[in-house]
């Protein structure tokens, strides 16, 4: 072995330290890295590198930027001095004044400023409080002292940008919902944690909870407790989870109180017209589809997945367009008159469109040219272009569901006779269709 790595901690001994967090692979390696300079200072400054000037980590509350931060500390194998916002005003400029001299005395160390953004009234008006400028000021102070900075926020815009600037913080990890495989693991590893959880399928359960956070999830885990605990349960099932889902995740929560049967007939054909144009098109991608009335909605709601790929392909923006106009097409097709319930439906379909028109110029440059040489002549052609192209993907969406008709009946009799269908059974029932192309 070179001499310079005699003394050399290995990785392996620090990245345990990380065990606790389930997925974000990435932001790990991130953090392994900085932690990795400090246990290992005397090699890294052999090939002239320094402890970086702090690190922040971003995101919405629940992700688990704490938990983060906790392992981060450990591993860096550094005692950490934590400063919160407890005190009233005067008292908490002092603490932070307080915390920082602390971590000099004690260098090598930690500060962790855990929810920055709620220091002061970071407002537009207020980011200039004493607050953040003695935090500016003390992380000022403590450079080339040994002392490294770390800080979580939920609102990077309630501070001030010369505190973000690099020098105060080198690194900054942006901490996101959990998607796709880390998703999977996080629901997969609380599942697990409950012994009293019965056959329960972690993709569906990934799939209703796309985007959601790791608290959002440990609520939803209780809720489906309350579900199976009301209902004489030994143990929590599928569809405890699902009705939990829908209550916390959807704001959609059980009624006792149901539509009649003829508007319930009417909910589930158009909630399976927006069903079955999606499976047509994108197979597997509905998560769920219920006549179950949620916020801002009387009538039921369809749930797609939505793939990586969406912001980069036009094509699965075009089938959403044709999806959300399915409901309609659908309604109109089995009752013969106008769905008078597609009004959300219409403005979503239409906003995608004139995303198409205006920013991905799908129809040629007219927008460009608009905003410059803005014209009553280049207004009407836009709206003849978005006429055109919605009549198109309402044309399709027919066509799908006037090919697909058995698929069609037998998804609106199934959600008539249970309001929630997950994606497993919307699976078997288009199995049972002698045509669904």
């Amino acid at each position: 072995m070179n001499e310079n790595t005699n003394n050399v901690v290995a990785l392996s001994e620090i990245e345990k330290d990380f065990d606790p967090i389930i997925g974000y692979k990435s932001i790990k390696s991130e953090m392994l890295k900085i932690c990795d300079i400090m246990r290992n200072s005397e090699f890294y400054s052999k090939l002239g590198v320094s402890v970086p000037n702090g690190l922040l980590l971003l995101g919405e509350p629940g992700l688990g930027k704490t938990l983060m931060s906790s392992c981060f500390i450990k591993a860096s194998g550094r005692k950490a001095f934590i400063c919160r916002k407890d005190k009233p005003d005067g008292d908490f400029v002092k603490h932070i004044k307080n915390t920082f001299d602390e971590a000099v005395k004690n260098a090598p160390s930690i500060v962790l400023l855990d929810d920055m953004d709620k220091f002061a009234n970071g407002d537009e008006y207020h980011k200039n409080s004493e607050e953040f400028v003695t935090v500016q000021s003390c992380i000022d102070d403590v450079k080339n002292r040994d002392v490294f900075v770390l800080a979580t926020i939920n609102e990077k815009d309630a501070i001030p940008k010369s505190l973000l600037r690099a020098g105060r913080f080198d690194n900054r990890i942006t901490v996101s919902a959990p998607r796709g495989e880390d998703a999977e693991q996080i629901v997969e590893h609380y599942i697990k944690r409950k012994k009293f959880v019965s056959d329960v399928d972690v993709k569906t359960v990934t799939r209703l909870l796309n985007g959601a956070s790791c608290a959002e999830l440990e609520t939803v885990i209780n809720q489906a407790g309350i579900y199976a605990g009301f209902s004489r349960k030994e143990k929590i099932e599928m569809e405890d989870i699902v009705k939990a889902c829908l209550r916390i995740i959807y704001k959609a929560p059980e009624k006792e109180q149901a539509h009649s049967s003829e508007i319930l007939k009417r909910v589930a054909y158009h909630e399976a017209g927006h069903a079955v144009v999606a499976e047509i098109l994108e197979p597997g991608s509905v998560n769920f589809v219920s006549v179950r009335s949620h916020v801002g909605e009387t009538g039921g709601f369809t749930n797609c997945y939505q793939p990586e790929e969406y912001w980069f392909k036009k094509e699965y923006m075009e089938n959403r367009v044709t999806a959300i106009l399915g409901g309609k097409a659908a309604t109109e097709i089995c009752f013969g008159e106008t769905d008078v319930g597609a009004n959300n439906d219409l403005n979503r379909a239409y906003d995608i469109v004139e995303r198409f028109v205006d920013h991905y110029c799908s129809n040629g440059f007219d927008r460009w040219i608009y905003d410059h040489t803005p014209s009553n002549e280049l207004r009407e052609r836009k709206g003849m272009h978005m006429s055109v192209e919605m009549e198109n993907f309402y044309k399709k969406a027919k066509k799908i569901i006037v090919d697909n008709r058995e698929f069609l009946d037998k998804l609106a009799a199934a959600l008539m006779n249970k309001d929630i269908l997950t994606s497993m059974e919307i699976e078997t029932i288009k199995a049972t269709c002698n045509k669904v192309a």
